[in-house]
């Protein structure tokens, strides 16, 4: 499936093989990384692993996450989209939207113009009724996207194995 969402200055695309040079650059920059699992970077290799999981997961299940490219000058920025939250069992069944841009373009909307296409999607291309959003407590950048998007808090929990605190949001927009 060949899934392409465009925005006025983004599009949202699947995975290429050049994207994961790219990357794997945004994913060894600690700050970027700081609220990601145990906060570790990753190299080119846990890199690869990811994008080829992220495609599975869109040939299986037809969603996944987006590689997010800037329209003028096409170069990737991260990932914006869909997956399935198996880390956090106690919220399964859920589809997560999430995201991950390069540090060099945070605070300038992306992730919130890129997360709407990619809800827009979810709620109306894919059907689903609820999408929910996680953060780890402290995040405040990711938890104002979640707002921007209308969502609401649903529950503070721990990740299951490496026990830091995050917040769950939800949308449910009326039928």
């Amino acid at each position: 499936m060949t899934t392409t969402l465009r925005t006025p200055r983004l599009t949202l695309r699947r995975w290429r093989e050049d994207d994961i040079e790219p990357m794997a650059a945004i994913n060894a920059d600690p700050e970027v990384m700081r609220w990601i699992g145990d906060g570790s970077v990753q190299d080119r290799k846990q890199t690869a692993a990811g994008i080829a999981a992220w495609e599975r997961e869109w040939e299986e299940r037809g969603i996944g996450l987006f590689a997010a490219e800037l329209r003028q000058g096409r170069q990737l920025i991260g990932f914006v989209g869909l997956s399935v939250p198996r880390y956090l069992p106690e919220i399964l069944p859920a589809v997560e939207i999430g995201w991950r841009l390069g540090r060099a373009y945070w605070g300038r909307g992306l992730a919130t113009e890129g997360a709407r296409a990619a809800l827009d999607f979810a709620l109306s291309g894919r059907g689903l009724a609820r999408v929910v959003s996680v953060h780890a407590i402290g995040n405040d950048a990711s938890e104002r996207v979640m707002r921007k998007l209308g969502m609401r808090q649903e529950r503070e929990t721990r990740h299951p194995s490496l026990g830091v605190p995050l917040r769950v949001h939800v949308l449910e927009p009326s039928p």
